[in-house]
Protein backbone atom coordinates (compact mmCIF):
# COMPACT_ATOMS: atom_id res chain seq x y z
CA UNK A 1 0.00 0.00 0.00
CA UNK A 2 1.23 3.50 -0.86
CA UNK A 3 3.11 4.95 2.14
CA UNK A 4 2.08 8.52 1.28
CA UNK A 5 -1.57 7.46 1.07
CA UNK A 6 -1.32 5.90 4.53
CA UNK A 7 0.21 9.10 5.85
CA UNK A 8 -2.62 11.12 4.33
CA UNK A 9 -5.26 8.96 5.99
CA UNK A 10 -3.47 9.10 9.34
CA UNK A 11 -3.11 12.88 9.24
CA UNK A 12 -6.75 13.47 8.35
CA UNK A 13 -7.88 10.97 11.00
CA UNK A 14 -5.71 12.77 13.55
CA UNK A 15 -7.32 16.07 12.63
CA UNK A 16 -10.74 14.54 13.12
CA UNK A 17 -9.75 13.09 16.48
CA UNK A 18 -8.27 16.34 17.73
CA UNK A 19 -11.27 18.35 16.61
CA UNK A 20 -13.70 15.67 17.72
CA UNK A 21 -14.05 17.06 21.19
CA UNK A 22 -17.62 15.82 20.62
CA UNK A 23 -19.37 19.12 20.99
CA UNK A 24 -16.77 20.94 23.05
CA UNK A 25 -17.25 24.67 23.10
CA UNK A 26 -14.43 26.98 22.02
CA UNK A 27 -13.95 27.90 25.68
CA UNK A 28 -13.60 24.27 26.69
CA UNK A 29 -11.13 23.62 23.91
CA UNK A 30 -9.04 26.56 25.04
CA UNK A 31 -9.00 25.34 28.64
CA UNK A 32 -7.55 22.02 27.46
CA UNK A 33 -4.93 23.55 25.17
CA UNK A 34 -1.17 23.34 25.60
CA UNK A 35 0.19 24.57 28.93
CA UNK A 36 2.72 26.89 27.31
CA UNK A 37 0.02 28.69 25.33
CA UNK A 38 -1.26 32.11 26.34
CA UNK A 39 -5.01 31.46 26.54
CA UNK A 40 -5.72 35.21 26.55
CA UNK A 41 -4.10 35.66 23.15
CA UNK A 42 -6.30 36.84 20.31
CA UNK A 43 -5.88 36.78 16.55
CA UNK A 44 -8.11 38.84 14.24
CA UNK A 45 -8.38 37.12 10.88
CA UNK A 46 -10.01 38.50 7.72
CA UNK A 47 -10.81 35.44 5.61
CA UNK A 48 -11.86 35.45 1.99
CA UNK A 49 -11.79 31.67 2.17
CA UNK A 50 -15.19 30.23 3.03
CA UNK A 51 -15.90 29.06 6.56
CA UNK A 52 -16.70 25.51 5.45
CA UNK A 53 -13.19 25.13 3.96
CA UNK A 54 -11.01 26.66 6.66
CA UNK A 55 -12.91 26.41 9.96
CA UNK A 56 -11.54 22.93 10.77
CA UNK A 57 -7.96 24.23 10.58
CA UNK A 58 -8.79 27.35 12.57
CA UNK A 59 -10.38 25.20 15.27
CA UNK A 60 -7.31 22.93 15.37
CA UNK A 61 -5.01 25.95 15.68
CA UNK A 62 -7.11 27.29 18.56
CA UNK A 63 -7.01 23.93 20.33
CA UNK A 64 -3.25 23.55 19.93
CA UNK A 65 -2.31 27.10 20.93
CA UNK A 66 -5.11 28.48 23.10
CA UNK A 67 -5.27 31.51 20.80
CA UNK A 68 -8.78 32.81 20.19
CA UNK A 69 -9.19 33.41 16.45
CA UNK A 70 -11.82 36.04 15.70
CA UNK A 71 -12.77 35.66 12.04
CA UNK A 72 -14.40 38.12 9.68
CA UNK A 73 -15.52 36.10 6.65
CA UNK A 74 -16.32 37.78 3.36
CA UNK A 75 -15.79 38.02 -0.37
CA UNK A 76 -12.05 38.29 -1.03
CA UNK A 77 -12.11 41.42 -3.26
CA UNK A 78 -14.49 43.16 -0.84
CA UNK A 79 -12.24 42.33 2.13
CA UNK A 80 -9.23 43.66 0.22
CA UNK A 81 -11.09 46.91 -0.40
CA UNK A 82 -12.16 47.03 3.25
CA UNK A 83 -8.56 46.69 4.39
CA UNK A 84 -7.47 49.53 2.15
CA UNK A 85 -10.34 51.71 3.37
CA UNK A 86 -9.51 50.96 6.99
CA UNK A 87 -5.83 51.68 6.46
CA UNK A 88 -4.02 52.41 9.73
CA UNK A 89 -7.36 52.27 11.59
CA UNK A 90 -7.71 48.57 10.87
CA UNK A 91 -7.87 45.88 13.55
CA UNK A 92 -6.94 42.84 11.48
CA UNK A 93 -3.81 40.78 12.11
CA UNK A 94 -3.90 38.41 9.11
CA UNK A 95 -5.58 38.51 5.71
CA UNK A 96 -6.31 35.08 4.20
CA UNK A 97 -7.30 35.62 0.58
CA UNK A 98 -8.83 33.31 -1.97
CA UNK A 99 -6.54 34.54 -4.72
CA UNK A 100 -3.22 36.21 -5.46
CA UNK A 101 -4.79 39.27 -7.07
CA UNK A 102 -6.28 40.50 -3.81
CA UNK A 103 -3.05 39.76 -1.96
CA UNK A 104 -1.15 41.79 -4.54
CA UNK A 105 -3.59 44.68 -4.22
CA UNK A 106 -3.19 44.78 -0.44
CA UNK A 107 0.58 44.51 -0.81
CA UNK A 108 0.65 47.40 -3.31
CA UNK A 109 -1.20 49.50 -0.73
CA UNK A 110 1.73 48.78 1.65
CA UNK A 111 -0.55 47.16 4.22
CA UNK A 112 1.52 43.99 4.73
CA UNK A 113 4.69 43.70 6.80
CA UNK A 114 7.68 41.59 5.75
CA UNK A 115 7.25 37.96 6.73
CA UNK A 116 10.11 36.32 8.63
CA UNK A 117 12.52 35.00 6.01
CA UNK A 118 12.31 31.40 7.18
CA UNK A 119 8.56 31.31 6.47
CA UNK A 120 8.87 31.98 2.76
CA UNK A 121 12.38 31.06 1.63
CA UNK A 122 11.68 27.32 1.61
CA UNK A 123 8.68 27.70 -0.71
CA UNK A 124 9.04 27.50 -4.50
CA UNK A 125 9.12 30.94 -6.14
CA UNK A 126 5.73 30.24 -7.69
CA UNK A 127 4.19 30.14 -4.22
CA UNK A 128 5.56 33.29 -2.58
CA UNK A 129 5.56 37.02 -3.14
CA UNK A 130 8.84 38.19 -4.61
CA UNK A 131 9.10 40.89 -1.95
CA UNK A 132 8.35 38.53 0.95
CA UNK A 133 5.04 40.18 1.88
CA UNK A 134 2.77 37.13 1.57
CA UNK A 135 2.87 33.38 0.96
CA UNK A 136 0.62 30.94 -0.82
CA UNK A 137 -1.20 28.45 1.40
CA UNK A 138 -2.63 26.18 -1.32
CA UNK A 139 -2.86 26.17 -5.11
CA UNK A 140 -5.59 25.54 -7.65
CA UNK A 141 -6.11 25.71 -11.40
CA UNK A 142 -8.77 27.32 -13.53
CA UNK A 143 -10.48 24.74 -15.66
CA UNK A 144 -13.25 24.12 -18.18
CA UNK A 145 -16.14 22.20 -16.62
CA UNK A 146 -18.63 20.51 -18.95
CA UNK A 147 -21.66 18.24 -18.92
CA UNK A 148 -20.74 14.59 -19.17
CA UNK A 149 -24.24 13.90 -20.53
CA UNK A 150 -24.47 16.54 -23.29
CA UNK A 151 -20.89 17.31 -24.33
CA UNK A 152 -18.46 15.04 -26.14
CA UNK A 153 -14.86 15.47 -24.93
CA UNK A 154 -13.56 15.61 -28.50
CA UNK A 155 -15.68 18.71 -29.14
CA UNK A 156 -14.19 20.77 -26.30
CA UNK A 157 -12.71 24.18 -27.20
CA UNK A 158 -8.93 24.52 -27.27
CA UNK A 159 -8.89 28.06 -25.89
CA UNK A 160 -11.01 30.11 -23.52
CA UNK A 161 -11.27 32.61 -26.40
CA UNK A 162 -13.23 30.00 -28.40
CA UNK A 163 -16.15 30.32 -25.98
CA UNK A 164 -17.37 33.42 -27.83
CA UNK A 165 -18.29 31.22 -30.85
CA UNK A 166 -21.98 30.99 -31.74
CA UNK A 167 -22.10 27.27 -30.85
CA UNK A 168 -21.60 28.19 -27.18
CA UNK A 169 -24.37 30.81 -27.13
CA UNK A 170 -26.25 30.61 -23.82
CA UNK A 171 -24.41 27.42 -22.84
CA UNK A 172 -21.54 28.78 -20.69
CA UNK A 173 -21.63 29.75 -17.00
CA UNK A 174 -19.20 32.03 -15.18
CA UNK A 175 -19.00 33.99 -11.90
CA UNK A 176 -17.80 37.58 -12.53
CA UNK A 177 -17.96 38.54 -8.84
CA UNK A 178 -15.73 35.63 -7.83
CA UNK A 179 -12.16 36.50 -6.79
CA UNK A 180 -10.53 33.72 -8.79
CA UNK A 181 -12.41 34.74 -11.93
CA UNK A 182 -11.25 38.31 -11.43
CA UNK A 183 -7.63 37.15 -11.14
CA UNK A 184 -8.11 35.20 -14.36
CA UNK A 185 -9.29 38.41 -16.06
CA UNK A 186 -6.24 40.21 -14.67
CA UNK A 187 -4.04 37.49 -16.17
CA UNK A 188 -5.76 37.91 -19.53
CA UNK A 189 -5.14 41.67 -19.37
CA UNK A 190 -1.48 40.98 -18.61
CA UNK A 191 -1.03 38.43 -21.41
CA UNK A 192 -3.28 39.79 -24.14
CA UNK A 193 -3.83 43.45 -23.31
CA UNK A 194 -6.72 45.61 -22.19
CA UNK A 195 -8.47 45.87 -25.56
CA UNK A 196 -8.46 42.13 -26.26
CA UNK A 197 -9.73 41.38 -22.77
CA UNK A 198 -12.52 43.96 -23.04
CA UNK A 199 -13.56 42.52 -26.39
CA UNK A 200 -13.63 38.99 -24.99
CA UNK A 201 -15.77 40.03 -22.01
CA UNK A 202 -18.18 41.96 -24.24
CA UNK A 203 -18.43 39.09 -26.73
CA UNK A 204 -19.05 36.59 -23.94
CA UNK A 205 -21.80 38.83 -22.62
CA UNK A 206 -23.35 39.14 -26.10
CA UNK A 207 -23.13 35.36 -26.36
CA UNK A 208 -25.55 35.10 -23.40
CA UNK A 209 -22.99 33.72 -20.93
CA UNK A 210 -24.79 32.97 -17.67
CA UNK A 211 -23.67 34.86 -14.55
CA UNK A 212 -23.69 32.89 -11.28
CA UNK A 213 -22.70 33.77 -7.74
CA UNK A 214 -19.79 31.36 -7.36
CA UNK A 215 -18.07 28.18 -8.54
CA UNK A 216 -20.52 25.89 -6.76
CA UNK A 217 -23.44 27.52 -8.55
CA UNK A 218 -21.67 27.08 -11.90
CA UNK A 219 -21.37 23.32 -11.41
CA UNK A 220 -24.93 23.02 -10.13
CA UNK A 221 -26.18 24.85 -13.23
CA UNK A 222 -24.35 22.37 -15.48
CA UNK A 223 -25.70 19.39 -13.51
CA UNK A 224 -29.26 20.74 -13.76
CA UNK A 225 -28.97 21.23 -17.49
CA UNK A 226 -29.13 25.04 -17.37
CA UNK A 227 -25.62 25.26 -18.84
CA UNK A 228 -23.28 22.88 -20.65
CA UNK A 229 -19.93 24.52 -19.83
CA UNK A 230 -18.44 26.56 -17.00
CA UNK A 231 -15.26 28.28 -15.79
CA UNK A 232 -14.60 27.25 -12.15
CA UNK A 233 -11.57 26.29 -10.10
CA UNK A 234 -10.63 22.62 -10.29
CA UNK A 235 -11.33 21.46 -6.73
CA UNK A 236 -15.04 22.23 -6.58
CA UNK A 237 -15.92 19.39 -8.94
CA UNK A 238 -13.74 16.94 -7.04
CA UNK A 239 -15.57 17.79 -3.84
CA UNK A 240 -18.94 17.28 -5.54
CA UNK A 241 -17.80 13.87 -6.76
CA UNK A 242 -16.55 12.94 -3.30
CA UNK A 243 -20.16 12.87 -2.10
CA UNK A 244 -21.85 12.03 -5.41
CA UNK A 245 -19.66 9.86 -7.63
CA UNK A 246 -22.06 10.10 -10.59
CA UNK A 247 -22.33 13.89 -10.49
CA UNK A 248 -22.83 14.57 -14.25
CA UNK A 249 -19.97 17.03 -14.78
CA UNK A 250 -16.37 16.56 -15.91
CA UNK A 251 -13.55 19.05 -16.45
CA UNK A 252 -10.56 19.52 -18.71
CA UNK A 253 -7.75 21.95 -19.41
CA UNK A 254 -7.50 24.13 -22.48
CA UNK A 255 -4.47 23.81 -24.77
CA UNK A 256 -1.10 24.24 -23.02
CA UNK A 257 -0.27 27.86 -22.32
CA UNK A 258 -3.84 29.12 -22.63
CA UNK A 259 -4.76 31.79 -20.08
CA UNK A 260 -7.81 29.69 -19.20
CA UNK A 261 -5.43 27.30 -17.39
CA UNK A 262 -4.27 29.92 -14.91
CA UNK A 263 -2.75 28.54 -11.71
CA UNK A 264 -3.79 30.66 -8.76
CA UNK A 265 -3.33 30.37 -5.02
CA UNK A 266 -4.97 31.08 -1.75
CA UNK A 267 -2.53 32.88 0.51
CA UNK A 268 -2.01 35.11 3.49
CA UNK A 269 0.00 37.99 4.83
CA UNK A 270 0.42 39.74 8.18
CA UNK A 271 -0.99 43.25 8.29
CA UNK A 272 0.86 46.32 9.50
CA UNK A 273 -2.10 46.98 11.80
CA UNK A 274 -1.48 43.72 13.68
CA UNK A 275 -1.26 44.09 17.45
CA UNK A 276 -0.81 40.34 17.89
CA UNK A 277 2.26 39.80 15.72
CA UNK A 278 3.48 36.64 17.49
CA UNK A 279 0.07 34.99 17.16
CA UNK A 280 -0.09 36.04 13.51
CA UNK A 281 3.29 34.47 12.74
CA UNK A 282 2.28 31.27 14.55
CA UNK A 283 -0.87 31.08 12.46
CA UNK A 284 0.97 31.50 9.15
CA UNK A 285 3.47 28.81 10.16
CA UNK A 286 0.63 26.52 11.22
CA UNK A 287 -1.18 26.81 7.87
CA UNK A 288 2.08 25.86 6.13
CA UNK A 289 2.64 22.88 8.45
CA UNK A 290 2.40 19.33 7.06
CA UNK A 291 -0.82 18.71 9.02
CA UNK A 292 -2.66 21.72 7.59
CA UNK A 293 -1.21 21.20 4.10
CA UNK A 294 -2.30 17.57 4.10
CA UNK A 295 -5.79 18.66 5.12
CA UNK A 296 -6.08 21.02 2.15
CA UNK A 297 -4.71 18.36 -0.19
CA UNK A 298 -6.83 15.47 1.10
CA UNK A 299 -10.06 17.15 2.14
CA UNK A 300 -10.28 20.26 -0.08
CA UNK A 301 -8.52 18.69 -3.10
CA UNK A 302 -6.15 21.62 -3.59
CA UNK A 303 -2.45 21.41 -4.40
CA UNK A 304 -0.12 21.71 -1.37
CA UNK A 305 2.58 24.38 -1.56
CA UNK A 306 5.18 22.66 0.65
CA UNK A 307 7.09 19.47 0.01
CA UNK A 308 6.58 16.09 1.69
CA UNK A 309 2.79 16.32 1.38
CA UNK A 310 0.83 13.91 -0.74
CA UNK A 311 -1.09 15.46 -3.63
CA UNK A 312 -4.68 14.26 -3.82
CA UNK A 313 -4.79 11.11 -5.96
CA UNK A 314 -7.76 12.50 -7.91
CA UNK A 315 -5.64 15.38 -9.25
CA UNK A 316 -3.35 15.37 -12.22
CA UNK A 317 0.35 15.55 -11.23
CA UNK A 318 1.59 19.04 -10.44
CA UNK A 319 4.21 18.84 -13.21
CA UNK A 320 1.45 18.36 -15.81
CA UNK A 321 -0.47 21.26 -14.30
CA UNK A 322 2.56 23.52 -14.62
CA UNK A 323 3.16 22.49 -18.24
CA UNK A 324 -0.38 23.55 -19.16
CA UNK A 325 -0.22 26.85 -17.27
CA UNK A 326 0.09 30.24 -18.99
CA UNK A 327 3.25 32.30 -18.59
CA UNK A 328 1.94 34.58 -15.86
CA UNK A 329 3.42 35.04 -12.39
CA UNK A 330 1.36 35.62 -9.27
CA UNK A 331 2.92 39.06 -8.91
CA UNK A 332 1.36 39.93 -12.29
CA UNK A 333 -2.10 39.66 -10.75
CA UNK A 334 -1.94 42.64 -8.41
CA UNK A 335 -4.01 45.10 -10.47
CA UNK A 336 -7.35 44.26 -8.87
CA UNK A 337 -8.55 47.85 -9.24
CA UNK A 338 -8.02 47.81 -12.99
CA UNK A 339 -9.89 44.54 -13.37
CA UNK A 340 -12.81 45.67 -11.21
CA UNK A 341 -13.04 48.87 -13.24
CA UNK A 342 -13.06 46.87 -16.48
CA UNK A 343 -15.75 44.47 -15.25
CA UNK A 344 -17.91 47.38 -14.14
CA UNK A 345 -17.46 49.19 -17.43
CA UNK A 346 -18.79 46.20 -19.41
CA UNK A 347 -21.68 45.71 -16.99
CA UNK A 348 -20.55 42.52 -15.26
CA UNK A 349 -20.42 43.95 -11.72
Amino acid sequence: MNRCWIRSVVVVALIGAVLGGCGETKEARQESSALDADSSSVLVLYSGRSESLVEPMIALFEKQTGIDVQVKYGNTPELALTLREEGSRGQADVFWAQDAGALGAVSKAELFVDLPADISTNLPELFRHAGGKWVATSARARTLAYSSERVKPESLPKSVFDLTDARFRGRVAWAPSNASFQSFVTAMRKMHGEDTTRTWLEDMKKNKTQAHANNVAILQAIARGDADYGLPNHYYLLNFKKTEAKFPVEQAAFAPGDVGNLINVAGMGILATSTHRDAAERFVRFVLSPTAQQYFASEVAEYPVVGDVMTNARLEPRDELLRAAPRVTLDDLDDLDGTLALLRSVGLL
